[in-house]
């Protein structure tokens, strides 16, 4: 199947960061290839759209397949002339939704990209590896060191998504960076389904460490901050690291799972609550400035009131400073699949929501901590009444901000500024610029 080089292309993008990164990759080759290709510009009237989807939870699941129903509707009226899709869905139920959508013109898996190209007479070029274009905002830019996971948890789908872990090379990703950075890039989120793996599988020992010294040194790199670190086996020396080299933030994203050590083993995490416990303390003994976000999951099969209490009380004593919560989703072709999925939809929301309520007055008081204090705060956005941005603590779209009054400041979007705290609410923080 060909197509012209003149249709216009219009990528869009579902899931996760990780997904943003095989948009950006996508979009790189394309245009490489002089194709008229775009990131999520309904806008542009286009030709041709490919759907990047996401297969993790049943949410996310049903969201891709209501988006590529929509895009077969304005195939169908005309309104576009083609239609693929690929990603992490495409890649788990290919073969069913070949059967369901036959509006589609192609599915592709997470690793098709040379075979979706080819339906646009495109060739994949190596060449373009590190001159990656980036569809998140100017000033900052996700940076996916491995891909795939080794990791036997029995909640998880990904394995059969993405496959095992994959780590790039070190020079590759110094290659990357500088080429973002030239781009105007200040920020730079490590992501990987498993970051603190890096590098075992081509070094032999675990390279994160290594990786973070060698970003931090490239030139007008302002911040480095670490996503998805894995706590069974955790390197303490990301932490020294983190803590020793200025523009790595103080940040770290650490999913824990669950705060009960029976639900653990039955996630097959290969770590108890106490060590976990543990685990995060000399996280902070070695790191006191240290800003933890973690995530948790609700209602996993076999989760009886006292487990959910320990998990309640693990939030509790730990005072993570950013926490999310899913319910589980129960996905077949995992381990926990074969368990009974006996926690009612109901008690998991119910729990999710008293876990959440936890933290938002964990939340509260930690911010009203850090009124009348002075932060570097990198501006993200801004509209007539405000600007919006974040603390080295805050990662985008999914934690803080710090909210400026726009009527005595004229900020620039990707610089930094001194912000003095001067209010709190339960997730953001209200401050003004010190001139």
């Amino acid at each position: 199947m060909q197509t012209k080089s003149k249709e216009k292309i219009n990528i869009v993008t579902l899931g996760c960061a990780k997904n943003i990164v095989d948009s950006e990759v996508l979009l790189t080759q394309l245009k490489g290839n002089d194709k008229m290709a775009y990131h999520q510009r309904d806008d542009i009237n286009p030709d041709i759209v490919i759907v990047n989807t996401c297969g993790f939870i049943d949410h996310a699941k049903q969201e891709s397949i209501d988006t590529i129903l929509s895009y077969a509707k304005k195939k169908e009226t005309g309104s576009i002339k083609k239609l693929f899709v690929t990603g992490c869905l495409s890649q788990r139920y290919k073969e069913n939704l070949e059967k369901d959508i036959p509006e589609v013109d192609g599915f592709y898996g997470t690793r098709d990209l040379p075979e979706l190209l080819k339906n646009f007479q495109a060739k994949y070029r190596n060449e373009l590896l590190g001159d990656r274009v980036i569809t998140t905002d100017s000033h900052y830019a996700y940076l996916k060191i491995s891909e795939g996971c080794d990791r036997p948890c029995s909640f998880c789908a990904i394995p059969i998504m993405r496959g095992k872990h994959r780590s790039k090379t070190i020079e590759d990703l110094v290659l990357e960076t500088k080429n973002l950075v030239r781009n105007g890039v200040k920020e730079i989120m490590v992501i990987a389904q498993d970051s603190t793996y890096y590098g075992l599988d081509i070094y032999g020992k675990r390279k994160l460490p290594e990786l973070l010294k060698t970003l931090s040194d490239i030139e007008g790199l302002d911040w480095i901050r670490v996503h998805y670190a894995y706590p069974s086996g955790f390197p303490l020396e990301i932490i020294k690291v983190m803590r020793d080299r200025e523009n790595i933030c103080n940040y770290l994203d650490i999913p824990l799972q669950h705060g009960s050590t029976e639900i653990l083993k039955l996630m097959r995490r290969g770590i108890t609550r106490e060590k976990t416990d543990a685990l995060i303390r000399d996280i902070r003994d070695i790191n006191p400035e240290i800003s933890i976000r973690t995530t948790l999951i609700a209602g996993h099969p076999g989760e009886e009131e006292r487990h959910f209490q320990e998990m309640y009380e693990f939030v509790e004593r730990n005072r993570f400073d950013r926490l999310g919560v899913f319910t589980y989703s129960h996905e077949e072709g995992t381990h926990s699949h074969s368990y009974e999925d006996d926690v009612p939809e109901t008690l998991k929301r119910k729990r999710y929501n008293q876990i959440m309520s936890l933290q938002q007055d964990i939340s509260q008081e930690l911010n009203n901590n850090k009124i009348g204090k002075t932060f570097k705060v990198l501006i993200d956005r801004g509209d007539k009444n405000n600007y919006f941005g974040r603390t080295e603590f805050d990662s985008p779209e999914v934690d803080n901000e710090v909210i400026i009054p726009a009527e005595d400041f004229h900020l620039r979007v990707g610089e930094f500024y001194d912000v003095q705290i001067t209010s709190a609410s339960d997730y953001d923080l209200i401050g003004e610029v010190i001139k």
